[in-house]
């Protein structure tokens, strides 16, 4: 985004980037930019924030105004609300894992997540799964074929570089709801602690970014390296 706002820039367009990569904006240059530490994905703050989210886009607007260029890279001096732990906050209870395998374990935890997702469901009166077109009961066998080495494709889907990727965003918006079926609503860093270092599932996204950076497939290989796994969680 950073180097397109020069091409619109060029063309008589004035731009202000929101970056959620420092390091990025400083390398790329932007004619304005506002960082925010928010979360990849949520430049502007959590969902349903209105308020913190018009703070934000107030002050990236406000670099329109200034005349100190050519380039203005300013912070927001905000924490997002995202990144402060709610005190009252329990993670799901959910089945500890056996010693059937990694796949088993996870089938196992799926079933138990099912009615805690079906209460979010109630709760919010809506649902973020079903990007790809398939229902939680399918993903551990999709998975199992992954990690045999297979290529399947997905209806309506082109590719198995896709197929994967919306199965592995359908899973992490599946567990991100289970998270806020009850009681107060988590902050999104104690979503992704517990997602990625307490749930089987955690595990097999990880297992199954390996299968396919291993694949000779190099549209799996690729989108496996960048979208499966956020980087802090890889390991």
């Amino acid at each position: 985004m950073c180097a397109l706002a020069h091409k619109l820039e060029e063309q008589g367009f004035a731009t202000v980037a929101l970056a959620s990569i420092r390091v990025q904006a400083e390398r790329t240059r932007p004619p304005r930019a506002l960082w925010t530490a928010a979360p990849m994905g949520r430049p502007v703050g959590e969902p349903s924030d209105a308020a913190f989210q018009t703070r934000v886009l107030t002050a990236a607007l406000r670099l329109l105004e200034r005349t100190d260029g050519p380039v203005i890279l300013e912070d927001f001096p905000e924490i997002p609300p995202g990144l402060t732990d709610t005190p009252d906050w329990v993670a799901p209870a959910l089945p500890l894992p056996g010693r059937y395998g990694l796949m088993e374990n996870w089938r196992t935890e799926l079933q138990a997540a099912m009615p805690l997702w079906h209460t979010a469901q109630a709760r919010f009166g809506r649902t973020s799964v079903g990007l790809s077109g398939t229902e939680p009961s399918s993903w551990a066998d999709f998975f199992v074929s992954i990690l045999a080495g297979e290529l399947p494709v997905l209806a309506n889907l082109d590719t198995t570089a896709l197929s994967v990727r919306f199965v592995c965003d359908d899973v992490k918006a599946f567990y991100g709801e289970v998270a806020q079926a009850v009681g107060p609503k988590p902050s999104a860093m104690q979503v992704d602690t517990w997602f990625w270092r307490q749930t089987v599932a955690g595990d097999v996204l990880r297992a199954i970014r390996a299968a396919a950076m291993a694949s000779e497939n190099n549209a799996l290989k690729t989108v496996g390296g960048r979208f499966f796994v956020p980087a802090p969680w890889v390991a």
